[in-house]
């Protein structure tokens, strides 16, 4: 999956595919380096960050995916938690919700997920953007996470949506320390457990800034280690700002695994 932030102010790419038409080349781009799902989102989610009006999302997001859905072949995701931006990328052809409040942020988002039939990734955060950084707590981590996908996938069923279309992402970094973030790396087979295909998005961040002691612009290798790993332990899909690189670390991967 590769992340295309149409965004001024997210924490790697801020303003650089703001504009449409630097939007439209980047997509191009991935499908070029061989992304799977392009995910385009309008809203910041780094730490502290405050989202923009409803009307500004979609003011940022629809011109984006009305191009991309004529130009390029792979799937599209939209990454908001707000039911009516949904609803207007679903009409125009996405075909997958990425919400990080996993259909917690809008009551109406359930809904219409179940009417257009869209795959959903329902993401673990602790907290909300502004503050999930503020001192994150668990008394245990991985424990709270299955409890909580349990109860999320559960809610998703009876609102309607199929069991085959949920995907689970723990959300690394998202009201998570260091230790818990290695902690949810350590264990993503116990995640597999649950069932649902398994989403993780660790491209460029702080917990790796953490380790190598690195701003965002070099956090790469950091973040390829995660890639590989995370193909060691049976995930599913991984989100990431540098396509090409992943994808070639996972297709050694993938011919090493098939002998």
């Amino acid at each position: 999956m590769g992340i295309l932030n149409v965004t001024p102010d997210s924490f790697y790419d801020g303003g650089r595919f703001f504009e449409p038409s630097l939007a439209i080349r980047r997509a191009e781009e991935m499908v070029e380096e061989g992304v799977d799902v392009i995910d385009v989102g309008g809203v910041s989610t780094r730490p502290g960050s405050v989202a923009p009006g409803e009307e500004e999302e979609v003011r940022r997001v629809l011109p984006v995916i009305e191009r991309l859905v004529e130009r390029v072949k792979v799937p599209l995701s939209i990454d908001t938690f707000r039911s009516s931006v949904a609803s207007a990328c679903f009409k125009k052809g996405v075909k997958i919700l990425n919400d990080v409040t996993a259909l917690r942020g809008d009551e109406n988002m359930a809904e219409v997920a179940r009417d257009y039939g869209v795959e959903v990734i329902l993401m673990h955060m602790k907290g909300t953007p502004k503050d999930m950084q503020e001192n994150p707590y668990y008394e245990d981590v991985i424990k709270e996470i299955m409890d909580f996908f349990e109860e999320r996938i559960d809610y998703a069923v009876k609102k309607g949506i199929p069991e085959e279309k949920i995907w689970i992402d723990p959300g690394i970094g998202f009201g998570k320390t260091l230790e818990h973030n290695l902690l949810i790396l350590k264990n993503l087979k116990k995640l597999k457990s649950l069932g649902r295909p398994v989403l993780i998005g660790p491209s460029r961040k702080s917990f790796i800034g953490m380790i190598l002691n690195l701003p965002p612009e070099e956090r790469l290798y950091g973040t390829l280690a995660t890639v590989a790993h995370a193909f060691w332990e049976g995930v599913d899909m991984v989100r990431v700002h540098d396509v090409r690189p992943a994808r070639e670390v996972l297709e050694v991967l993938e011919r090493i695994h098939s002998v």
